[in-house]
């Protein structure tokens, strides 16, 4: 070969530098983000999965070149743990908007922040696609000038490289017609420098293409780069508060992870819409405060706590006490202290140690309950949010737990969650978004509530329930149900909490739940949790 092109001269010498043009198609690259097998098959489940993302794609693709391979590039960018973006001169012409929009996506200073929330997790990173969608088409239409440039471009380079193969095949063809004393034919010489002209031609109407792309897509940068900061920070926050949102109602990422796509899509928007989504905020102050309670408890200590005695009690010794056993010279006072009953213990009165049987919430859902308060917080927000802390508390000390929503005497629900199985979301939202209207009875649910914890120690041998009343209420029960109500709390050892919910004068010393009750306040401000913090150092 090497003799044939010096014997062609110069026009095999001008041809020379094309010789490596027709390999540059596969160097070039259509996604902007580098992705292995494993990320484009969970791209490709998830775009199976999720009906939005395929209308998405469909939407786009009708308007826009190459949507699809944008769309799985800002999938890839919030999916994976360290997303990278190849370098411009990596990418196909046509897809240098993608490469721009997402550039800009993944520069702008909100993008760490969405990044936390969707790293690892496929359904997250399809949500902030979507969630992404609008400022998606906006990006697109404002660069639809420098997307013709750059299809132009492709164009150009394409013929680029069909010259480049032109030349190549003129140069073999050469070679083939070569004359066995080393002189050519006339014709070798001219169709190589016609094929190396045209190619000239070629390459300079690539490059000037490639500069119009390049200076129109510049033109759309600013515009880009400010809808792309404006689309991270949206998603962002839907992101965040849907994360919030799962927490709140209790939704580990296990299970999370175990639902297809659909599915906890749903769940997300059962969550974000109606009563459910007011009540977020105060079911997850809620639980933090039980978790903050829990926290505090001491193991073994009855009662509540109200301080620092003195004493011999070992099992109620302060850590500050127990701490001077490290030290071998303090160990004699540590024991003098002992003998003399003069050790600093917890102090605590008025309850009985932790129970063993079923945890009963019983909320009162009749019409009053609707009544709303400060912050516009309903009195049956207050009383399930306490409730469902309630089943956590359940759930960490092992215990089953059992939700009943009363009104009238003929309207009663009840909602089982055994210890010995996980709580399922779809059972847990049932029973907070249950609501019955009408009056109300005490009789009904309470007598449920005590043959649960009669069916369980029969079962099981468990007593030592704890039935806990939510009502803003009070009603008359018969002298007969009483007296069968008390023995059943005297036979099973159960105690019985209640909460006057917005209504101060259900908890007076005179009223029904005052006598039913072994334990009894009033939440005034609905805003409130801590007011039955009490209630989750001794439940």
């Amino acid at each position: 070969m090497e003799e044939t092109a010096d014997s062609l001269g110069e026009p095999a010498s001008r041809a020379g530098k094309w010789l490596s043009l027709s390999t540059v198609t596969a160097r070039r690259h259509t996604a902007a983000v580098v992705a292995d097998r494993f990320d484009l098959m969970t791209w490709r489940d998830m775009h199976e999965q999720a009906a939005g993302l395929r209308e998405l794609a469909r939407e786009l693709d009708e308007r826009h070149g190459h949507a699809s391979d944008l769309l799985a590039d800002v999938f890839w960018a919030a999916y994976k743990a360290r997303p990278r973006v190849r370098q411009r001169a990596e990418m196909d012409p046509s897809r240098l908007v993608n490469h721009q929009i997402i550039t800009s996506l993944t520069d702008s200073p909100e993008f760490a922040g969405l990044h936390r929330e969707t790293a690892g997790d496929p359904y997250a990173a399809a949500m902030a696609v979507l969630a992404q969608a609008t400022a998606l088409r906006r990006m697109l239409e404002d660069s639809t000038g420098a997307q013709e440039q750059a299809e132009r471009a492709r164009r150009s380079l394409r013929g680029a490289e069909d010259a480049a193969a032109g030349v190549a095949d003129a140069l073999r063809q050469a070679a083939h017609e070569t004359h066995e004393d080393g002189t050519d034919p006339a014709p070798a010489p001219d169709a190589v420098r016609r094929a190396a002209e045209a190619a000239e031609r070629a390459e300079d109407i690539a490059r000037e293409d490639a500069r119009s792309a390049a200076q129109a897509l510049g033109a759309a940068l600013p515009g880009i780069r400010a809808a792309a900061r404006s689309a991270v920070a949206q998603a962002a926050r839907a992101a965040r508060n849907e994360t919030a949102l799962m927490r709140a109602w209790g939704v580990g990422p296990g299970e999370l992870e175990r639902m297809p796509f659909e599915q906890r899509a749903r769940l997300a928007e059962r969550l974000r819409t109606g009563r459910l989504a007011q009540w977020a905020e105060l079911i997850g102050r809620f639980r933090q405060m039980a978790d903050g309670e829990r926290a505090r408890r001491v193991e073994n200590a009855t009662g509540e706590l109200i301080g620092v005695t003195l004493g011999d009690d070992l099992s109620r010794v302060i850590p500050s006490e127990l701490a001077s056993l490290g030290v071998p010279e303090l160990r004699a006072v540590f024991a003098a202290r002992y003998t003399a009953g003069e050790l600093m213990l917890y102090d605590s009165q008025g309850e009985q140690a932790t129970g063993r049987g079923a945890v009963i919430a019983c909320v009162d859902t009749s019409h009053s309950m609707y009544e709303a308060g400060p912050g516009g917080i309903t009195r049956e927000a207050w009383a399930k949010a306490c409730a469902l802390a309630l089943l956590d508390q359940a759930r960490h000390a092992g215990r089953d737990f059992v939700g009943i929503l009363f009104a009238a005497a003929d309207k009663l629900r009840v909602f089982r969650f055994p210890e010995d199985r996980p709580a399922g979301v779809a059972e847990v939202l049932d029973f907070a978004e249950s609501f019955l209207g009408g009056g109300t009875s005490y009789q009904r649910p309470l007598t449920a509530a005590a043959e649960i914890l009669e069916e369980e120690f029969n079962d099981s041998a468990r007593a030592r329930g704890d039935i806990v009343m939510l009502t803003d209420d009070d009603c008359g029960v018969t002298e007969e149900w009483m007296r069968g109500w008390n023995d059943a709390k005297h036979r099973l050892g159960f105690r019985v909490f209640g909460i006057a919910v917005g209504a101060p004068r259900v908890a007076g010393e005179d009223s029904v739940l005052d006598a039913l009750c072994d334990n009894l306040r009033a939440v005034e401000d609905l805003t409130d949790v801590h007011a039955a913090a009490d209630l989750f150092r001794v439940i």
